[in-house]
């Protein structure tokens, strides 16, 4: 068994879970889970890896950064989590903004097409950047405008 798999069982014990619990947390069928464990992650698929090391909280770079005995840099730089406010004040501000890109309001126009025309995947990739630039946006000014005695 290479070291990534040992890693990742090690790391799954640590959340507390049992690997049963732990899949149904990532959304992983447990016999998927068990098959990566027992047979090694080079054997699986990379989307299953990446479920898995997201449930852990660590990207597959972590993860190659432990197999080879490095330690992760987890620094107070690190961004705030957005808590329940932030979600709702993200999506509000979002809403404001899909309403002004509409044709009724005539705001913006993209390539000669207004928000209204684009076909539905652009206009879906067009609302998910947004959406993330506000979550990043608003998880900079926490870590900016926060005091560190009242950072976690």
């Amino acid at each position: 068994m290479d070291k990534r798999t040992e890693i990742l069982k090690k790391l799954i014990d640590e959340t507390g879970l049992n690997q049963k619990a732990f899949a149904e947390k990532v959304n992983l069928p447990y016999t998927t889970l068990r098959s990566m464990l027992q047979r090694g992650i080079g054997n699986a698929s990379v989307d299953n890896v990446i479920k898995v090391c997201k449930g852990l909280g660590i990207t597959t770079e972590d993860l190659e950064k432990l197999a080879n005995g490095e330690k992760l840099n987890k620094s107070e730089n690190a961004l705030p989590e957005l808590n329940s406010k932030d979600e709702k004040d993200i999506q509000i501000e979002l809403q404001k903004m899909i309403d002004g890109l509409s044709a009724q309001n005539g705001y913006a126009a993209f390539d000669g097409q207004t928000l209204d025309g684009m076909d539905d995947e652009d206009k879906e990739l067009l609302i998910a950047s947004l959406e993330n630039s506000l979550r990043l946006a608003k998880r900079l000014s926490k870590q900016k405008f926060t005091p560190k005695k009242f950072r976690k």
